[in-house]
């Protein structure tokens, strides 16, 4: 059984797609730039703020422009990070199914880390997760193991009983680059990642994950064909 299941966040615990638009578009008005649709943002999200944020700026903007947008995003976001931003269906009831099947459970984002404790904490999960981590909580953010390493250390448990949990092709690298099973949603907001990293299982809701995990499924890397019908 798998005993240790690390989450992404944003697109896979939580629907912030809403809050995160409204705060670039809050960016873009004070950079004197025109709005984005929420599918461009949505786009934009997955490897940390600074990044986002370059994108939203393009690649030729000065860093001093950079660093100035990038602070108000912070600032703005920090106000407004639960305006509406929401648990997906099932999310409650798959981590309180895992939990008190005995997981370990724990949440690697590329978000901020204090943002992430946040919303965790405001979205009512907060004693849940034994471990919040973001992506300024280690040298490398995701794709990098490092956190994956981090939280089979913390936790004792072996590289064989791990699952990380996500919505885009950057978590299943993660998964991979830490040799651990990978795990796909098929909602949140980078599921057509999958087309070219496909995870070693798909889910659509955390229930099904439940199940998954909770019956006992053979756990590790590679042990269901990310070919064969997903759950």
């Amino acid at each position: 059984m798998t005993r240790l299941v690390v989450f992404d966040l944003d697109g896979t615990l939580i629907d912030s797609k809403l809050d995160l638009v409204h705060s670039v578009n809050a960016t873009c008005a004070f950079m004197r730039l025109g709005a984005l649709s929420e599918q461009v943002v949505a786009s934009y999200i997955g490897n940390g703020a600074p990044v986002l944020i370059r994108r939203v700026l393009g690649p030729d903007a000065p860093e001093a422009d950079v660093e100035r947008a990038l602070e108000y995003f912070l600032g703005y976001y920090r106000d407004h990070m639960l305006d509406n931003t929401r648990l997906y269906p099932t999310v409650r009831e798959g981590i309180e199914r895992l939990y008190a099947g005995g997981a370990k459970l724990a949440v690697l984002t590329n978000k901020p880390v204090r943002f992430s404790q946040g919303l965790i904490h405001g979205l009512g999960l907060g004693d849940r997760f034994f471990r919040v981590y973001g992506g300024n909580s280690f040298a490398q953010k995701k794709p990098s193991p490092v956190g994956i390493e981090k939280l089979l250390e913390e936790s004792g448990l072996a590289r064989e009983g791990a699952m990380m949990v996500g919505d885009s092709a950057v978590d299943v690298r993660t998964a991979r680059n830490a040799n651990i099973q990978a795990c796909g949603v098929s909602y949140g907001f980078q599921p057509e990642g999958f087309e070219r990293d496909p995870p070693d299982i798909l889910v659509d809701n955390l229930d099904q994950l439940a199940d998954y995990i909770l019956n006992s499924a053979p756990s590790g890397h590679g042990s269901e064909s990310a070919t064969e019908p997903r759950l």
